[in-house]
């Protein structure tokens, strides 16, 4: 896995090309090691991400977001509509560092 540090942020990205077994890594991952950490999954290299494969991440993104963190996955395969409301899923890397900024401004705010 590649680990970039970023101000207010972590971008994890897959070495390797299988979804599934980078989808239980991040599982086991996450909750213990970028516990209270924003966290951005650059999956820009899955350019036919599909659904079935997305769902994968909705158990640690639920879960990291319950804590009240960030959790952004980079992905621009998939039609938004497709998306289910409860994932956040944006194309670019920029656009999951402006997500971040936000939602680390309305926890300030109290929302």
């Amino acid at each position: 896995m590649k680990i970039e540090n970023h101000k207010n942020f972590v971008v994890l990205e897959d070495e390797k090309d299988d979804i599934t077994d980078f989808a239980a890594f991040i599982e086991r991952q996450v909750p213990s090691k970028y516990k209270g950490q924003n966290v951005v999954l650059n999956l820009l290299k899955y350019q036919s991400l599909q659904l079935p494969e997305l769902l994968q991440f909705l158990k640690t993104s639920t879960l990291h977001r319950k804590a009240k963190h960030s959790f952004v996955i980079v992905n621009d395969a998939m039609d938004v509509d497709d998306i289910p409301f409860e994932m956040l899923v944006v194309p670019t890397l920029q656009e999951a560092g402006d997500i971040i900024e936000m939602e680390d401004i309305e926890r300030d705010l109290g929302f």
